[in-house]
């Protein structure tokens, strides 16, 4: 295996970004491997897009180091650029060129046989060449930039929240697409907030949260270990002990006489813990679902658990 093909397409280092009165990011570390759909979570304004400046070279971090095919978006955001496809959720495009137009403008940027990929690719989205971009709707605009960010066959595609506002058929579309790429040995950065349509295509997750990544991980891992577990009690105030290493809990609400948990690696001699406590009636445990899992990390622990 040649040292290319082990290296991590993306890898960042204690990489931060603050704005005015607003740390963005806050020193994360991330690798992501060749050949895989990595696919970020985060709320809107999570820091999501900042990322993605950074990693295609529109932002200068304030701290941090970050390679993007062993190149320095500082230093070489150009190459990287020639090398990377980005989509957008709302992709610049002229207004006023037809799409075949667009086509033939954008290939003067790049090597010989972007205008038959690009010819191919509208083609099979079923756009026809000689409407204005003006005149096109939001999914058929969506199709156009992906069919740009794909017709100079790049090792790397950046999706950021690329299937918003579209409907359900041009999402499924996208997403095929994406396992298309990474087929051939192409790598997909998918960002986005759809949990759904991530679950259907990433082979890894990360979670981004308040400037930190809280959970970065495959998602069969994930779906072994992520749990929600309800516990029944005979009294609202009986208190459990916290669960030591490897577990991790990620929410905790009370729901009257039930404790609805959302857990990481909780392992079953500490659900025997709990089954032993004096109160607790009954305990459920079930696989939680990566949407659970989202909306268990980005909320947070609502109560507390206490306790020895």
């Amino acid at each position: 295996m040649s040292t290319e093909s082990r290296e991590p397409v993306i890898s960042v280092r204690q990489l931060a970004v603050a704005f005015p009165a607003c740390d963005v990011l806050r020193g994360i570390d991330l690798d992501v491997e060749r050949g895989t759909v990595f696919a970020l979570l985060g709320e809107n304004g999570a820091g999501k897009t900042t990322l993605i400046r950074i990693l295609t070279g529109y932002l200068k971090p304030g701290s941090g180091s970050c390679r993007v095919l062993g190149l320095d978006p500082v230093r070489d955001a150009m190459e990287i650029r020639r090398r990377v496809g980005y989509v957008s959720d709302a992709p610049a495009l002229y207004d006023w060129m037809r799409v075949g137009e667009i086509g033939w403008f954008a290939a003067a940027f790049y090597a010989p046989g972007f205008i038959d990929r690009y010819h191919e690719a509208v083609e099979r989205y079923e756009v026809p060449e000689d409407r204005k971009i003006g005149h096109l709707s939001k999914g058929q605009r969506a199709k156009v930039a992906l069919a740009l960010a794909l017709a100079h066959d790049p090792e790397l595609l950046i999706l950021d929240e690329p299937t918003s506002g579209l409907d359900p058929l041009v999402r499924r579309e996208f997403l095929e697409s994406m396992l298309d790429r990474v087929a051939t040995g192409r790598t997909v950065f998918l960002s986005s907030h759809q949990v759904a349509e991530v679950e259907r295509v990433a082979d890894t997750v990360a979670i981004l949260h308040d400037g930190r990544f809280r959970v970065i991980d495959t998602l069969s891992r994930l779906r072994e270990t992520a749990t929600e577990i309800v516990v029944s009690l005979d009294d609202p105030l009986v208190v459990l002990p916290l669960p030591g290493e490897p577990a991790e809990i990620l929410s905790d609400r009370n729901e009257g006489r039930q404790r609805r948990i959302v857990a990481r690696g909780l392992v079953e001699t500490q659900l025997d813990e709990w089954r032993a406590r004096p109160g607790v009636v009954d305990i459920r445990v079930r696989g939680a679902t990566l949407e659970e899992l989202f909306a268990a990390t980005v909320r947070g622990r609502d109560g507390m658990m206490t306790g020895n």
